[in-house]
């Protein structure tokens, strides 16, 4: 598949004026320029984050009030539930709320909604279950700002909320004693990208500072937070940038025994990173909720014991082999029936059904599809008497605009610019993929149909040793708003040792004028004919290390490459 090239550019100014400032390479100080970081001191707290730079807890909307609640709480001794969403933001942030809660009092319980039999979110089978159990005060972490209907029902119940939530809430609020949650329009808090987790954390934060408790006691969570924010896709900056940073270094050093487990199990060698928690440890615990029930991923976290957290890390670890099964078994079923639709070479959308396709992957799937044929797509199954499914995007198209315009044909449907959801009754299936095409042919460009990379920098050979790579290295943690830096080197030339391995990647040798360097193209082997013309090349990629047999190499990890523009006389 081709791909478009979009070269970013910098303020040369600015540039100059940073390395002056800093004495370092040209080249990251305009990645660094471009990511905002255009002073001493702003490179100063970037590339050394301090717990002491996190903003006061009591600058958010509500923390009085939640902190007050809680403590009446305390003093009534009224049983508190924490309620929380079945994904990792979800399942980490109830583990951390309910662990704190419980070193300092001892009538706490939580709660994880079944994904099938109760849906996203807040759940009338949940506060049923608060309301028999005798339970006056949940705190909800990653759910409720929209829970309207639901958070009144609990009123009349004699149950309140506390709501701990970073998703955009709509103009009408819920009843909710306390809503902690940056985005709202009112909120001066001065970050609001944090995730489900973070926004619990900061009230374990006021909490301590308002009990004078030892900093320790909300700190020991940060590993649970670092998961959160990686496994949730927010940006990687300002305060996200700091919890990330500490909470890795937990993960290295000490994290909780559910996390030692799932590291264990995924038999990691090496240093812990944002990437690694994002593709080790979120899909193991994705896979408890995907497949079944995601109780355990909370009971895994808070485990003390390390044989019985591996015992739980056992479990999550086999869903996750259920799940990779699922995926991989649907997916194939998924593309041998796009090869056989006569009209796919003309669509701008992909809409794909079969009854039996697990509701837990449909998602997933949806993605892998994109991988191969970049266009919206959507996956649908059978769900009881309903079809349901998910919806994946490409970049800068509006998919929930899509959807929306189709409404007609769908019972309910739900989410945001990039993935949504959706129910329908069976028989509608065909009239909501026909409107569906014609909804993404009126709104998307031909543009937004080739998949992008963005390339930080330019690079010469001659830069990339390592010191560079020393200082690259310091720019971690790696996420969205400070991806690892994506380079271009132009004219390189293949040394003739480079070849395929395992058919499917490229081990390569390349020179630019007289420096050779080598890489890997992961499932790039289509790629390897340009290496063979002998022609110059033009190079994308990032920069890694290649441990082999105890000795560390600094290595190119291609993204992509393509023959270079004749030089011109």
């Amino acid at each position: 598949m081709e791909k478009r090239w979009n070269i970013l550019t910098t303020d040369i100014t600015r540039t100059e004026s940073l390395q002056e400032a800093l004495k370092i390479n040209k080249t990251i100080c305009s990645i660094l320029v471009q990511r905002g970081i255009d002073s001493y001191d702003k490179a100063k707290d970037f590339f050394r984050p301090q717990l002491a730079q996190l903003y006061s807890p009591w600058l958010m909307k509500d923390m009085d009030k939640a902190v007050s609640r809680l403590l009446l709480a305390f003093q009534q001794h009224e049983k508190i539930l924490v309620f929380g969403d079945y994904d990792v933001d979800g399942t980490t942030a109830v583990a951390a709320m309910y662990q704190y809660l419980s070193s300092i009092y001892d009538s706490v319980d939580f709660y994880i909604p079944h994904r099938y039999r109760e849906g996203y979110g807040i759940s009338k089978i949940g506060i049923d279950h608060a309301k028999e159990n005798g339970f006056t005060l949940i705190v909800s972490l990653d759910c409720g700002v929209k829970s309207v209907d639901l958070i009144a029902y609990a009123q009349t119940l004699g149950i309140d909320f506390i709501v701990c939530d970073h998703h955009l809430p709509d103009q009408q609020l819920p009843p909710a004693v306390a809503i902690l949650n940056p985005k709202q329009s009112d909120c001066t808090y001065p970050y609001k990208e944090l995730c489900g987790c973070g926004v619990g954390f900061k009230l374990m934060t006021a909490l301590s500072e308002k009990l004078s408790l030892p900093e320790e006691t909300h700190l020991a969570y940060l590993d649970l937070v670092a998961t959160a924010i990686a496994a949730d896709i927010v940006p990687i900056t300002d305060e996200n940038r700091i919890l990330a940073y500490y909470g890795l270094e937990k993960v290295n050093q000490n994290p909780c025994p559910g996390i030692k487990a799932l590291m264990q199990l995924a038999s990691v060698q090496k240093t812990m990173s944002i990437t690694n928690l994002v593709f080790i440890i979120a899909p193991r615990v994705n896979a408890a909720g995907r497949m079944d029930d995601a109780k355990k991923a909370v009971q895994l976290f808070i485990e003390k014991d390390p044989a019985k957290a591996l015992s739980f890390a056992e479990m999550l670890h086999s869903d996750n082999a259920d799940r990779r099964e699922a995926d991989s078994s649907i997916t194939e079923e998924a593309l041998a029936l796009i090869e056989v639709d006569p009209e796919h070479a003309t669509k701008k959308s992909t809409l794909v059904y079969q009854e039996h396709w697990h509701k837990g992957v449909v998602g997933i799937v949806a993605s892998r599809l994109i991988e191969k044929y970049y266009r919206p797509t959507i996956v649908l199954t059978r769900s009881g008497d309903y079809v349901a499914g998910s919806a994946r995007s490409v970049a800068g198209f509006n998919l929930y605009e899509a959807i929306h315009a189709c409404k007609e044909h769908l019972l309910g449907y739900g989410g945001h610019f990039a993935a949504a959801g959706m129910t329908l009754l069976p028989e509608k299936v065909h009239d909501f993929a026909q409107a569906f095409e014609i909804a993404v042919q009126q709104q998307i460009t031909a543009e937004q149909l080739i998949p992008v990379i963005n390339i930080d920098a330019p690079i010469h050979f001659t830069e990339i040793n390592p010191t560079f790579f020393s200082i690259l290295n310091q720019m971690e943690p790696f996420g969205p708003d400070n991806m690892r830096p994506v380079f271009i080197a132009r004219r390189v030339s293949d040394t003739g040792f480079s070849k395929i391995v395992k058919e499917q990647h490229i081990r390569f040798v390349v020179k630019q004028q007289n420096i050779s360097l080598t890489g890997i193209g992961f499932n790039m082997a289509e790629k390897f004919h340009l290496l063979q013309q002998q022609q110059p090349v033009d190079l994308v990629f990032t920069l890694d290390e290649n441990d082999w047999n105890g000795e560390k190499n600094i290595q190119l990890k291609m993204i992509d490459m393509r023959l270079s523009e004749p030089l011109t006389q």
